[in-house]
């Protein structure tokens, strides 16, 4: 494997020289004043940075193999209020991890808390940085098996606003949404073109012809 794909630097090389809360509300947002090593040798000058800071998340694709039909959710996203086409996003049953909790559990707990069901045979897809340029945003993305058969409905937990509908989606009507735009958020596209990818692998893990 290419040395490139590894950095040679790593936190011994960064500073912290200062760092304060800036707001505390539904985002936390923190003030670091920083240097870093240079690329070309020496150390940058101190400069300032704005830091979201979001506990880890979890996103899961709930995929029935025998319909060949995936389980999503839609709801109001206030990150997409001047999107053109709708405030309202599809996308992949998601939540917070609470601190010491496992992340699996917590696809268990949001599928049934968003979709009204639970998936079974729960494989990983890939842990990623959100949005590393401003925020500290991991999310860790699952695939778990369902019967979309007993999916739909409204979901979601008054105490946190949600407004959750659940929606039925063929794979190949899942696969051209990607493609042509319908289904425009990372965590969802990430998910999708895995199982593109991993499909037929996936249907033998699970054990479907």
């Amino acid at each position: 494997m290419s040395s490139d794909l590894y950095s040679k630097f790593g936190h011994e090389h960064v500073s912290v020289l200062a760092r304060k809360p800036l707001h505390a509300g539904y985002l936390r947002v923190d003030e670091l004043i920083l240097r870093h090593r240079l690329f070309a040798g020496g150390d940058s000058e101190p400069f300032r940075r704005e830091l979201i800071v979001r506990p880890r998340g979890v996103g899961v694709l709930l995929y029935d193999p025998g319909h060949r039909e995936a389980v999503l959710v839609r709801q109001f996203r206030v990150g997409m209020i001047d999107e053109p086409r709708s405030p309202w996003m599809l996308e992949l049953v998601a939540g917070m991890v609470d601190e010491g909790e496992d992340p699996l559990r917590v696809a268990h707990r949001e599928s049934r808390e968003e979709s009204g069901i639970e998936p079974v045979n729960v494989v990983r897809i890939c842990d990623y940085y959100n949005s590393p340029g401003v925020g500290n945003e991991h999310i860790s993305l699952f695939c778990g098996k369902v019967d979309a058969s007993s999916a739909g409905g409204i979901h979601g937990l008054d105490e946190e606003h949600e407004d959750i509908e659940v929606v039925v989606v063929p794979y190949h009507d899942l696969i051209a949404a990607v493609e042509d735009g319908r289904i425009n958020n990372a965590m969802t596209i990430i998910a999708v073109q895995w199982l593109q990818l991993h499909h037929e692998e996936l249907l033998r893990l699970w054990e479907i012809s």
